[in-house]
């Protein structure tokens, strides 16, 4: 009994003794968080100046840069605003490994093939003579993205995407020697199951197939085995910047090119992807409008070439690609000029909108677009609004059925301050408009893949065709004329109505336009 007694005072004991050093660790702890508090108050506000000079050397940095302000003045505001946050995520993005990789990958396989792009000195000349102002735009785009101009070559405008799509099927079946696809989404439907067999077809007989589509731009579109697919049925299939989750950090640049080359003498490239909504198989969004053209002669090889520039960089095998481009041997039979081009975002040059701003800085008569996207650079606006002040007749076609809610907003947004000085505005009443189209006063027009939205002019892999004194421009002339018969004009709604006013969120969302 005894016994017990004591081993109870001696539990009893050691249980005070326990409560009594929770107690003192919990009196020091606080003591210390008390202590830590005021020491961080004390230097708080030295943490708070230091903060701020690195943010503002930030700030100062990046408004030095050689860019656009629409670029710079996102990531200022933001560092202004969440100053830590800000600065860690610009060192995330100017340091990403996987950009600055992909830039000495494409670097490299630039210097190998665009040396087969030589100019003739007599295509040149030819369009000085004919076109001034073509010549100067001619002689950027040889200049800064390597694309020669053509006189040996033929055109076909389409002004339906499936009739485009219907030609192409046809001109594939008869290929002899090789096929070439590159887009940005492919759709396993009844569109592609057109394409696949033909593409099967032509592997039976020898022809060499290959096709390069974007992963992020057909997801949902393809399941995951769909490349393994095109392989097993002789297909040469690469995808473009496969997605793993956390592992993408370069999916701000994809490829939006839309191009194919039949034995390097027939191209065709314009708006439409292969997928069954651009040819009105399904219609999500209305009836859905785009564009397409095909090439017949020297110009081709440019097509061909800006493939081959794609599919080294997913591939990375060794070829020699001199025996897919043949010799100029084409008489053309309507006449007038074709300058394939590409641009790339992983260089400093944004050959998409200086073309662009130099076709409107051109224009003497009219001046129209069509775009699916209208969020432009302030460069670009100011194009267009002097324009406009020059008494050039400058026209926007824009969707009526959008097929993105928020975009479209962001796209009203910027019809205010364009309307007040002269810009015309259409919104295609049918549905849905995807082409990416440009005529200046009845001499001058592109057609391709790049819409007038920050995504084409600055963050993808794009492909457009300019063209000078062709017949083919006729045909796209009409069709701007028929497109905005269907159209409603809302350039006096935005000038004079309730539309003339920003709201708030389209304020807020136009300073992080070039992210969307």
């Amino acid at each position: 009994m005894n016994t017990n007694k004591s081993e109870q005072k001696n539990e009893s004991k050691n249980g005070i003794l326990r409560m009594a050093i929770v107690c003192l660790s919990v009196i020091l702890q606080a003591l210390f968080i008390i202590s830590l508090f005021t020491w961080l108050s004390g230097i708080a506000r030295w943490i708070e100046a230091g903060t701020s000079i690195i943010a503002l050397f930030f700030v100062l940095m990046i408004y030095s840069k050689d860019s656009i302000s629409a670029i710079k003045t996102p990531w200022i505001l933001l560092i202004m605003v969440f100053p830590v946050v800000g600065m860690v995520l610009y060192l995330l993005v100017i340091f990403n490994p996987s950009v600055k990789k992909m830039k000495r990958k494409y670097e490299r396989i630039d210097g190998e093939i665009m040396p087969y792009m030589t100019e003739n000195p007599s295509d040149a000349a030819a369009l000085a003579e004919a076109c001034p102002e073509a010549a100067a735009i001619s002689r950027y785009l040889t200049g800064c993205s390597g694309y020669p101009v053509r006189r040996g070559t033929d055109a076909v405008y389409f002004s339906d995407a499936k009739e485009a799509f219907d030609a192409q099927i046809e001109a594939m079946a008869k290929a002899e020697s090789f096929i070439f696809l590159e887009y940005h989404a492919i759709e396993n439907k009844e569109s592609w199951s057109r394409v696949r067999d033909v593409l099967t077809d032509r592997c039976a007989a020898g022809v060499d197939v290959r096709v390069i589509y974007d992963d992020m731009g057909s997801i949902g579109f393809v399941n995951t085995d769909f490349a393994e697919e095109m392989e097993l049925l002789g297909i040469k299939c690469r995808i473009f910047n496969p997605f793993h989750l956390g592992r993408s950090l370069f999916l701000n640049n994809r490829d939006h090119r839309k191009i194919t080359v039949i034995d390097g003498v027939i191209g065709f490239t314009g708006g439409y992807n292969i997928a069954n909504e651009y040819f009105n198989i399904d219609s999500p969004y209305g009836r859905w409008k785009d564009t397409g053209i095909c090439l017949f002669g020297d110009a081709v090889n440019s097509l061909t070439v800006t493939f081959f520039e794609m599919w080294k960089a997913i591939d990375g095998a060794e070829e020699d690609i001199g025996r897919f481009l043949p010799p100029p041997a084409r008489t053309s039979v309507a006449g007038g000029f074709f300058q394939p081009y590409a641009d790339s975002p992983l260089d400093s040059e944004h050959v998409g909108e200086e073309v662009y701003i130099n076709l409107v800085n051109s224009a003497r008569e009219y001046c129209w677009f069509m775009t699916p996207y209208l969020i432009i650079t302030d460069e670009m606006e100011h194009a267009l609004r002097l324009a406009a002040k020059r008494g050039v007749d400058v026209r926007i076609i824009t969707p009526g059925i959008p097929d993105k809610k928020l975009i479209f907003k962001v796209t009203c947004s910027f019809y205010t301050h364009l309307v007040k000085d002269g810009v015309r505005i259409f919104q295609w009443t049918p549905g849905f408009c995807h082409a990416k189209m440009c005529i200046v006063d009845g001499c001058m027009a592109t057609c391709g893949t790049i819409n007038l939205d920050y995504r084409s002019l600055y963050h993808h892999f794009e492909n457009n065709v300019f063209m000078v004194c062709t017949p083919v421009i006729d045909e796209i002339k009409k069709d701007f004329l028929s497109t905005m018969e269907e159209s409603d004009e809302v350039t006096g709604e935005y000038r004079e109505g309730k539309n003339r006013f920003l709201s708030f969120g389209q304020m807020f969302l136009r300073l992080f336009a070039e992210l969307l």
